[in-house]
């Protein structure tokens, strides 16, 4: 069976979200576990922790098929030492409220270097990371975003991301996520049989496909290398319906959960849902 959902409000609290997403046709999600444009993490309301956890047993969602997002302000990338060390601090505060809720999968945009250099960003991203491994649970994976060609991102190809995880000291830990309009944004094009097998290559030849735990399955609202970042709803965008139906007829990716980042609210993932349950 498909893992499918969408990325899901806390609002009403942790304990709602199974639920919350059972009810758009979801079995799994990903979630912010606090406001991502702050850096202050509030503490889990009490219960609201075991809650959560009884409602995903209740709601039949595996907690390894659920991922947390991490915060917007965070750059492990960054030149500036005192932005470099609130993201380190972040972080750490983050996964451990990730570990609080029993979610495995812990998902980060790698970061930008602001000039510095790929070579630069990529050592500055490896180093928070053993930092920030050595502070916090071994149950928790980190899963690195591929980005959006643009900017210092760090992380647009499989090669700088395969580089990381090779610098880090216990990359046994780390893993990444694919976004689908992320990719589009880089000349990654899945809209053909042979770009998703160029895709799948350049995964497995830069550091194993097995390193490939969670996707971001997004629609694109520009052309392929725009490098815009802005995610449209499934099949309304550039790589459109048939574009999804040749990326997902492939056993490789449909066996991965497949998270929901498109604009709109619930109503609006649930009709997103539907439309790629109908691709397969």
């Amino acid at each position: 069976m498909i893992k499918i959902g969408a990325h899901m409000a806390i609002t009403k609290g942790f304990s709602k979200v199974p639920e919350d997403s059972f009810n758009i046709g979801a079995n799994t999600f990903q979630i912010f576990v606090h406001s991502p444009r702050v850096w202050a993490v509030t503490p889990i309301k009490p219960n609201d922790d075991v809650q959560f956890k009884e409602n995903l047993k209740k709601y039949c969602i595996d907690p390894q098929d659920i991922l947390v997002h991490s915060g917007y302000l965070i750059n492990l990338a960054s030149p500036k030492d005192d932005m470099w060390e609130k993201s380190i601090n972040s972080m750490i505060n983050e996964m451990q409220l990730c570990s609080q809720l029993g979610i495995k999968y812990f998902n980060v945009h790698p970061g930008s270097h602001l000039g510095e250099g790929e070579e630069f960003g990529i050592n500055r991203i490896a180093k928070a990371l053993d930092t920030i491994f050595k502070k916090t649970s071994p149950d928790t994976t980190v899963l690195l975003e591929n980005t959006a060609q643009k900017g210092g991102n760090i992380g647009y190809s499989f090669e700088q991301l395969g580089k990381i995880i090779k610098t880090v000291q216990n990359n046994s830990r780390l893993g990444i996520t694919y976004d689908t309009c992320h990719g589009f944004d880089s000349y990654y094009d899945i809209r053909t049989k042979d770009g998703v097998r160029k895709l799948i290559s350049e995964i497995e030849d830069s550091m194993g496909f097995d390193r490939l735990r969670m996707m971001h399955l997004n629609d694109s609202k520009f052309d392929l290398g725009a490098g815009k970042d802005r995610h449209e709803f499934i099949g309304k965008g550039f790589i459109g319906i048939e574009g999804f139906r040749t990326f997902l007829s492939f056993d490789e990716i449909r066996k991965i959960p497949l998270l929901l980042e498109t604009p709109g609210n619930d109503a609006d993932h649930a009709n997103d849902i539907m439309t790629v349950k109908s691709l397969l």
